[in-house]
């Protein structure tokens, strides 16, 4: 979770492994919308001394579809290389990193950026915006990158179009008691109540709080994303809306050589994909999450009969007995979580809001750009008023498990069916890592247990190998 390890075959690819997807109204800059890919789940920031690191042999992409059909009109482009300036040692760095061009660095990483996009009748039009782009090492310690933020800072690149990109290591802005969740269905607040209980917590153990990922950022011009080439400032034109997921691609074929060379050839071919968070990792089962992975969006219709049955609805009542009597009565198939996740939600659901892309169901991310940012975001989003927040769109603040939860639990059917009543629970359901479960359903304005940083790119600098203490043990 969100997509950390979420099917078996990616799962054994981390560098191929997407594990969150952002899209969001630059709130630095709000005639811009940022999106951010993450892969690597669950980096050990002392995971040296081979140091985490984009894939010099994968094709990552950040893909954006304005019409509505599932496929995408404008693909950003991420091919990554590494340099390393003395083969002859073990180290990553023979002394402190002071910049990104320093010599004790010893093994860098750089990588270009190519848009294409559907130009006048249909033509494809290809632009290497950036080439040559460093990334930041990753954060060792205070002795071998004293001035992190300096180093992450000065990996911003300014692109000649008006865009800005990142692309390294960052700290996981995702939070979930994955420890608890993966035990049988357990929110550590409400444990009093599961099937196999224990007496409640106040809060859930964040699993992630101490891990790092790695980010492909890049904040973009509204107008270079929309089908029109226009700023949208109507969120019921259909202009407004566009969907949003990354993907990962290796070569078709894998050779090794006698001493021990591997090379790739062929098409590329993907591997990985995510739009929102948590699809692929508890609504589609264990037999189709290695094709669900290889497909694009499109294609979704065929997983369509897990969205409207999805088992995690079937087991709350299981799992927590007498709790959800209406939810577990409810036989109708989930047309609330079919437009929120396949469609987006169309007009006249919520006041003033829409994100509906049309008929074709696909997974992505879908976002209505002319909604501006929040003065004072909330973290369950459109669940807590605020229209800027998931699902429209996600933001890297979001407590995207908590609304997911909550849906899931019918808190969303009355959306489609007026004569839907929510259990209680469904209002209050939550791991407990967005900070601690009130009894009026309410929640902080920010998670409990991860910094952000206020501009771009937003996910805060990683957490470091020598400040690292397992979870558990303290905090450092």
């Amino acid at each position: 979770m969100s997509s950390h390890r979420e099917a078996p075959e990616i799962s054994k690819d981390p560098v191929a492994d997407s594990t969150d997807v952002y899209a969001f109204v630059s709130p630095d800059r709000p005639d811009t919308v940022t999106l951010i890919s993450n892969y690597i789940p669950l980096e050990d920031p002392a995971g040296g001394p081979n140091f985490f690191e984009f894939g010099d042999d994968v094709l990552y992409r950040i893909l954006v579809d304005n019409d509505g059909d599932g496929k995408p009109d404008v693909t950003y482009e991420f091919r990554f290389y590494n340099v390393v300036s003395n083969p002859k040692t073990f180290l990553y760095n023979t002394g402190q990193i002071a910049t990104l061009d320093s010599p004790s660095w010893n093994r860098k990483q750089f990588y270009s950026v190519t848009r294409i996009s559907k130009g006048y009748r249909g033509r494809v039009k290809i632009e290497v915006l950036g080439k040559d782009l460093p990334c930041p090492p990753c954060n060792i310690g205070p002795r071998s990158t004293p001035n992190y933020s300096g180093l992450g800072n000065a990996a911003i690149n300014e692109l000649r179009d008006g865009t800005r990109v990142f692309a390294g290591q960052r700290l996981d802005g995702f939070y979930v008691d994955l420890g608890s969740i993966f035990d049988l269905g357990t929110l550590r607040p409400f444990q009093n109540l599961h099937l196999l209980n224990m007496p409640g917590a106040a809060e859930g153990v964040d699993a992630l709080r101490s891990f790092n990922v790695h980010s492909i950022a890049i904040q973009v011009p509204i107008g270079h994303l929309t089908r029109d080439g226009s700023t949208p400032t109507d969120p019921m034109s259909p202009t407004s809306v566009i969907g949003v997921y990354a993907s990962a691609s290796r070569r078709k074929a894998l050779i090794r050589d006698d001493r021990g060379n591997t090379y790739q050839t062929g098409p590329y071919a993907q591997v990985s994909r995510l739009g929102n968070p948590l699809f692929n990792e508890v609504i589609v089962p264990m037999g189709d999450k290695d094709k669900w992975n290889g497909l694009s969006p499109d294609k979704d219709s065929a997983f369509a009969k897990y969205v409207a049955q999805p088992e995690l609805a079937k087991l709350l009542p299981v799992l927590y007995p007498g709790v959800f009597p209406n939810l577990a009565a409810y036989t109708a198939d989930r047309a609330d979580l079919l437009a929120i996740l396949l469609t987006g939600l169309p007009a006249g659901i919520i006041p003033g809001f829409q994100n509906f892309t049309g008929t074709t169901q696909a997974d992505l991310l879908r976002l209505n750009v002319a909604i501006p940012p929040a003065s004072n975001p909330n973290i369950l989003g459109i669940l807590g008023g605020d229209l800027a927040g998931f699902p429209n769109g996600r933001r890297v603040q979001d407590d995207v498990t908590t609304i997911e939860l909550r849906a899931i639990a019918g808190a969303t059917i009355p959306l489609v069916d007026p004569s839907y009543t929510p259990d209680g629970a469904a209002a209050l359901i939550s791991d407990g890592t967005g900070g601690p479960v009130v009894l009026d359903g309410t929640s902080p304005p920010t998670p409990a247990n991860v910094s952000y940083l206020a501009t771009f790119p937003f996910l805060d600098h990683p957490q470091s190998g020598y400040d690292t203490v397992p979870l558990g043990a303290g905090a450092p």
